[in-house]
């Protein structure tokens, strides 16, 4: 008798890690006040976009 296995894959995980790298170079851009601006900017976005990644992929 064949029992059902469920396989996962670390997608999740790696896009997370990607995205909270890049999220980490836009906080390294806070250097002057408008690289700040759109470095802070950066940073928020991708570490939002890191969560959600591993919302989405994580079982």
């Amino acid at each position: 008798m064949a029992t059902h296995t469920e396989s996962t894959t670390d997608k999740g995980v790696g896009l997370a890690l990607a995205l909270s790298a890049v999220a980490v170079l836009g906080a390294l851009l806070m250097v002057t006040d408008i690289e700040a601006a759109w470095g802070f900017a950066g940073a928020v976005l991708f570490s939002s976009l890191a969560v959600v990644a591993i919302h989405l992929y994580w079982e």
